[in-house]
């Protein structure tokens, strides 16, 4: 019997499976589909809303295993389809078989990604169809058959955050009808294009790339024309790398700004500085053996000015003024370049050079320092923008924009004296940029051009900037993009692209498997607090706790966009509207939340669901969302972390989480009233049941669920509780949402949060220790061996831990990790812990912190006894040891699972001793 008044994923989630191919999709980076069209920042994995979509679409029965087979088969996360994916990624291998057997990651690292495939297997389908009682063929057809069943119709999915689309565009590919709308015009056009682009026919996707081929030559031959591309006979310019220069504040020479002075790895290439007589300085190239020992003659470290004439080593950040940059001149509107008494000039200091010609035998590349007619080029540059300025202005394609104080943008002005956007571009920049946006808006003349104009010109800006990091990495030498992580980074160096280099970059990219399948969409611009249009389905992913800030960061492309923007979208407006948007902390962030899910809220069906996505582990944030939510009229009926970050996602450290969180929502019909003090027992019932229901559905050979989702369930079952009441009370929400977050004084909401918790500390148990045992140990003792716990079962993402620190209230877990790699974070082993103050206040306090040092003790002496008289010395007092003998064997017995398992390979050189202390320990006698 099928139940549509509840849905999958308010009953079960398959986390596990979902954090590795959400991870994997992440690990693609530039090959991920929407990634292809542009920069947004935090897009979420479209597996992942894909998941979400059918969790809320499917419906559930009794058989809760039957269910999650299901589902698993629609998302083609089965073994018959990942057998296909497999297939289909290795197509062209002869005689091919898909691998079985292992873990779900050794066969997903031969399988393609679910969304390169059209869906399930013949075979599935008829299961799938069977037990929903549908008859469909593809994803879209189930998606609406679904819909038709739990809504009466097609189901409309909406995001009023629309971002970079995300979950805008899965739900349209899946058959659904969407509505997606952003204050920002970036964002608005970046789901625009999702839908519009990658959706397009064969017939205007290749006319869009006829356009895109036609614009860039144009540029090429341009360039051409100008002659201002650097070349040495038959090598043509590949890389232009450029540093910043200052004067020494103690000797007056000038001094070239390095934070490294390798040029290439590869070729063991550095920059050797010789100081002149007139303190000005000459560079020239040289091959050494050792790298490092050269390296250490750069003129930054730790952001200080090493200089290579007095030796002398002065702040930089002293020397541009302090922190707000006060002895920087502010440039103005028409400057794009310094000026002599300037602090901070820029020099081109070398080259990279590629061979252009057919002889295979010659040297593919190499790297010299400007020579004279290299420096000719830079200056026919610099005539060239002077006498354009005026024209390129008064035609659009060279915005005089001004840069606004904020969060990001104030850093520009402070470090660098920047006041207006085009003064982030070298004048080589500046030019091809230009010559951009210039043919791009000639040439274009559809909506689907003009939109496709902005993309690419946004990708120039993104991969051509004086912001792009040159990069020497072991393999070979890199320029990084602008925006390589969520913030506005001034270099103190920098590379720049030819333009034959960056044409690669800034190419779109169009990876769709799939024929357009969208029925009915609406994107637009709108304020999430006024949307008047009504979806049954709501996936957002909020602006929360100025983990980005949106406004700011687009306003470094909007600048630019405008004259495209107006052809392309003429209902539009061009601006971030940074004063209207949702961001902050504080009663005015909290009111704008609220007014804007209370919108959503009254514009979904008493059937409707909302999923909110999120990504932060404070127990304060988790309190705070929950009022807003709460206030909203929604009621919390389950939340899912899945991991989702790459370790060079960007994200914030500390409590912005590499996880993210799935909050599901209904709409609040009770209008009961609690009293705080009656809720706490039925909490506790609830945080066990949660994880009881959890245990019965979780596979002991590949789980789904690790401890850190078992403590998040214990959030969750709480927030159930809390938000199924019309009123507590008591407790008086709009006061606790006025309050700031920086209030030290405990809310009612985290502590009813934090009672969750508490019930999760006495009820996870780890297999093989004693609930006697686990009663008595300390926050930070729990938090190990749970960790131990998850990496004895193969889970070692640091999401996990991060969660796992927020159930057992251990903030500060750093000293216990090894290793801090999004997906391969673990725990220290004993040999790696000192026995340091550090130590001795944390873990060290407790039975687990000196048992680790004892094993460590023994496997460095090569002798169990050591470890056993370490023991027995820390314990001398009062007989201790003896008294604590039976609790020191217990976890000892759990810890020597370590043994021989391949998960935890790193624990296997010391496995052994575990074992011997435990039995040393186990048959000592007075």
């Amino acid at each position: 019997m099928l139940d549509y008044s509840k849905s999958f994923i308010e009953e079960q989630f398959p986390v596990a499976k979902l954090s590795k191919e959400s991870y994997r999709e992440r690990k693609a980076v530039q090959s991920q589909t929407l990634t292809g069209l542009g920069k947004w920042w935090g897009r979420k994995p479209l597996i992942l809303v894909r998941a979400a979509l059918f969790g809320a679409l499917l419906p559930v029965s009794d058989d809760k295993k039957k269910d999650k087979e299901v589902f698993l088969r629609i998302l083609t996360m089965d073994e018959d389809g990942l057998r296909k994916r497999a297939e289909f990624q290795n197509s062209k291998k002869k005689d091919y078989v898909a691998p079985w057997g292992g873990t779900y990651e050794t066969i997903l690292n031969e399988a393609c990604r679910p969304e390169e495939i059209d869906g399930p297997s013949e075979e599935s389908w008829k299961i799938i169809n069977e037990h929903l009682e549908t008859e469909a063929h593809n994803l879209q057809e189930l998606a609406q058959a679904l819909g038709k069943k739990r809504f009466g119709h097609i189901p409309q999915v909406g995001d009023c955050f629309a971002g970079g689309g995300s979950n805008v565009f899965e739900p349209a590919r899946m058959g659904c009808d969407v509505y997606g709308s952003d204050l920002n015009p970036l964002a608005a056009i970046l789901t625009w294009a999702d839908l519009n682009i990658l959706g397009a026919g064969e017939k205007d996707l290749a006319s869009l790339m006829k356009f895109q081929k036609v614009v860039l030559n144009k540029v090429k031959t341009k360039l051409t024309e100008l002659d201002v591309e650097c070349k040495d006979g038959e090598f043509i310019a590949k890389s232009y790398l450029y540093c910043n220069e200052v004067n020494c504040p103690e000797c007056n020479c000038k001094v070239p700004l390095l934070p490294t002075l390798i040029v290439s790895h590869k070729e063991r290439l550095v920059l050797d500085i010789k100081i002149t007589d007139n303190n000005e300085y000459e560079l020239s190239l040289k091959q050494v053996d050792d790298l490092k020992v050269e390296d250490k003659k750069a003129t930054i470290k730790s952001n200080n000015l090493i200089c290579p004439c007095c030796g002398k080593i002065t702040s930089l950040v002293s020397i541009r003024g302090g922190n707000d940059g006060r002895k920087l001149r502010q440039r103005t509107a028409r400057e794009y370049v310094s000026r002599e008494d300037d602090l901070f000039s820029e020099k081109l200091y070398a080259i990279k050079f590629v061979y252009s010609g057919s002889n295979k035998k010659k040297k593919k590349s190499f790297f010299r320092v400007p020579a004279k007619e290299d420096l000719e080029k830079e200056n026919i540059i610099l005539n060239i923008i002077k006498k354009e300025f005026d024209q390129w202005n008064s035609e659009g394609y060279l915005p005089l924009a001004e840069i606004y104080e904020g969060y990001n943008t104030s850093q520009l002005i402070r470090e660098r004296g920047w006041k207006y956007w085009h003064q982030l571009f070298n004048p080589r920049q500046l030019l091809v940029n230009i010559l951009i946006s210039k043919y791009l808006s000639s040439y274009a003349k559809t909506k689907l051009q003009l939109c496709a104009s902005i993309l690419i010109l946004n990708k120039t800006l993104d991969w051509n900037s004086k912001l792009c990091r040159w990069g020497t990495g072991q393999a070979r030498e890199s320029i990084a993009q602008t925006f390589y992580n969520q913030a506005l980074n001034t270099m103190w160096n920098y590379g720049v692209r030819s333009f034959d280099l960056l044409r690669n970059a800034i190419q779109l990219s169009i990876r769709l498997k799939y024929n357009k399948y969208f029925l009915n969409e609406k994107i637009c611009l709108a304020d999430a607090k006024q949307i008047e249009d009504n979806c049954d389905i709501w996936i957002t992913d909020p602006p929360y706790a100025d983990a980005v800030n949106y406004h700011e960061l687009s306003e470094y492309f909007l600048a630019w966009d405008k004259p495209l923007i107006e052809k392309a979208f003429p209902d539009w407006y061009t601006d971030s509207k940074r004063a209207l948007a949702i961001k902050g902390t504080g009663e005015g962030f909290n009111k704008a939340m609220v007014a804007a899910y209370k919108n959503l809220a009254e514009h979904m069906p008493d059937n409707g669901m909302q999923i909110v996505i999120f990504t932060h582990q404070d127990t304060k944030v988790w309190a705070e969302l929950s009022m807003i939510l709460w206030s909203a009229g929604l009621q919390v009926t389950s939340a899912w972390c899945i991991a989702t970050e790459t370790e060079s996602g960007g994200l914030k450290q500390g409590n912005y989480v590499k996880g993210t969180v799935l909050m599901v929502l209904r709409k609040r019909i009770s209008d009961e009233i609690a009293f705080e003090d009656d809720l706490y027992e039925e909490i506790r019932d609830a945080v066990q049941e949660q994880i009881d229901s959890m245990h019965e559905l979780d596979n002991v050979a590949n789980p789904d669920f690790n401890d850190g989702d078992y403590l998040l369930a214990a959030y969750v079952a709480a927030l159930k509780v809390l938000t199924s009441y019309a009123d507590i009370e008591g407790l008086d929400v709009q006061y606790e949402l006025e309050k700031a977050r920086e209030n030290n004084t405990e809310s009612p909401v985290t502590k009813i949060i934090n009672t969750a918790r508490k019930e999760a500390y006495d009820y996870l148990v780890p297999d093989g220790i004693s609930p006697a045992v686990w009663a008595k140990l300390a926050a930070e003792e729990r938090f190990y061996l749970k960790g131990l716990g998850m990496e004895l079962n193969g889970v070692h993402t640091l999401g996990s831990f991060q969660e796992l620190g927020r159930g057992f209230g251990v903030r500060d877990y750093d000293d216990l990790l090894g290793s801090t790699k999004s997906n391969a974070a673990r725990l220290k082993i004993p040999t790696e812990f000192k026995a340091n103050k550090a130590f001795e206040d944390g873990l060290g306090k407790y039975l687990v912190g000196q048992l680790l040092l004892a094993i460590g003790f023994s496997a460095k002496k090569d002798n169990v006894q050591e470890g056993c008289s370490y023991l027995k010395s820390h314990y001398a007092d009062n007989n201790e040891y003896w008294s604590l003998r039976s609790r020191m064997v217990d976890i000892l017995e759990f810890m020597s699972k370590v043994k021989g398992n391949a998960n935890v390979a790193y624990w296997q050189d010391i496995a052994e001793y575990i074992v011997m202390l435990k039995e040393a320990v186990r048959n000592d006698s007075l």
